[in-house]
């Protein structure tokens, strides 16, 4: 084992949250050091060539006008990223319902249930503050105010495409966060290289301001001294290293973080709060092309009623170099029942398979490019929204980031690039305190 230089910051793993945590701290002209155990940057929102075509893995669709973009801006790297218009429409009953022309929750939800405008008021009770209690759930709150199918069935797959989860497992609390006071996913963009063409970018931006990055490095601990973090010991290229830290900014979950500290050192009983309070949310993503187009939308459609299958996107009609000429491309994500819980994959897989089949009678004449199943270490969410961790530690200068500690009611690569936004500024805080 070999100790290697001392930096103002060393940050675990190379997703959304630790990408944008090193790009905010290299922007302040600090030392930073990112290490990450796969050969390329962006952890579970990738991309991967298939036969010619560029597959996602993971997200796809990334915000504007957020968080996640004034990162970039503080390291001065364009955000390529195309919008597609109009962003977001409903399939409901195979007919599209396109309410960003007008009309929001009533519109979506006035023909099938009498209680439409009473459901919108209740979202703007939630700007004023009026919430549910947590233990409530989405489906349980919305059982309130009407039991009709169609309405549950779109809650359902709201609840799905933003969060991995199902109604009768997301808080409503969280929901009405989410769409009510956040007012998120308003504007995003595909990235016609790929979802991994956003990272690279964001990691070229990193080094070109004096950040390092190191890819297939795995760490293996951290070392520790009157009560605060002082390093992190990794495996590259066949040799053990140790890293010297002021601070240190994890960006693999509660769980992994307090299994390399070991024992207590993130505090009494910390490794049992993180496994009873943290609920890895999973879905299904398929990816697939087609000769014909199967529906005119270039955004992202969200489903009504269907098993499990809850939105899908044709990302060519934007990005039509993301396949070879003459094919759509598409991805779809389906969220199992449960998806906070242990699940059938085979038969989960077949139920949204079969939704794609009667949603498109084309389907049954498309190219399969990739299933992925996310779940458990891998998930679509470390954590359900309204079951995150905080990002503070015992240890006055080891922080979390990522989505198992996003702000209450938060989702996607936004709530990642907040708890950046949000670590940064404390090891940027805890590094002035410091005496030279």
């Amino acid at each position: 084992m070999t100790t290697s230089a001392s930096y103002d910051s060393i940050i675990i793993g190379a997703g959304a949250g630790g990408l944008c945590a090193a790009a905010r701290l290299t922007a302040a002209g600090k030392k930073v050091l990112l290490l990450e155990n796969l050969n390329r940057v962006g952890g579970r929102a990738g991309s991967e060539d298939i036969e010619g075509f560029t597959v996602n893995i993971g997200a796809i669709a990334i915000e504007l006008g957020s968080t996640f973009e004034e990162t970039f801006s503080l390291l001065n790297v364009p955000l390529d990223l195309r919008e597609p218009n109009p962003a977001t429409v409903f399939r409901i009953d195979g007919k599209l319902v396109n309410v960003s022309k007008g009309g929001g929750w009533g519109l979506l939800l006035g023909g099938f249930t009498k209680q439409a405008a009473k459901i919108g008021a209740k979202f703007a009770d939630a700007r004023g503050g009026d919430l549910p209690e947590a233990r409530l759930s989405t489906e349980e709150w919305l059982n309130k105010y009407t039991k009709n199918a169609t309405v549950h069935a779109i809650f359902r797959n709201l609840c799905a495409a933003i969060f991995a989860a199902n109604a009768d497992e997301l808080p409503a609390r969280a929901f009405l966060t989410y769409f009510a006071i956040k007012g998120a996913f308003k504007r995003f963009g595909f990235c016609p290289r790929g979802t991994q063409g956003v990272w690279d970018d964001l990691a070229d931006g990193i080094r070109a301001h004096g950040g390092e990055i190191r890819l297939q490095s795995q760490v293996t601990g951290l070392t520790f001294d009157q009560g605060r973090v002082t390093g992190v010991t990794y495996t590259h290229n066949g040799h053990t290293e140790t890293a010297l830290a002021a601070t240190v900014i994890s960006n693999a979950g509660p769980l992994a973080t307090a299994k390399l500290a070991g024992g207590e050192a993130l505090g009494e009983g910390y490794l049992a709060r993180a496994q009873q309070t943290l609920r890895p949310a999973a879905n299904i993503v398929i990816n697939f092309a087609t000769r014909e187009r199967l529906v005119d939308a270039p955004g992202l459609i969200t489903f009504g009623r269907t098993r499990r299958l809850c939105n899908m996107g044709e990302l060519t009609a934007t990005c039509p170099e993301l396949a070879p000429a003459g094919w759509h491309q598409y991805v779809a994500y389906a969220v199992p029942r449960p998806a906070l819980g242990d699940f059938d994959e085979q038969a989960e897989t077949e139920l949204a398979l079969q939704d794609l089949r009667d949603e498109f009678p084309g389907f049954t004449e498309a190219k399969m490019l990739s299933v992925r199943i996310m779940r458990d270490d891998w998930p679509a969410q470390r954590a359900c929204a309204g079951f995150d961790m905080p990002q503070d530690t015992a240890l006055p200068n080891l922080w979390h980031v990522g989505d198992a500690v996003k702000d209450y009611g938060d989702g996607g690569t936004q709530a990642c690039a907040l708890t950046a936004k949000i670590a940064a500024a404390k090891a940027l805080d805890y590094l002035q305190e410091q005496p030279a």
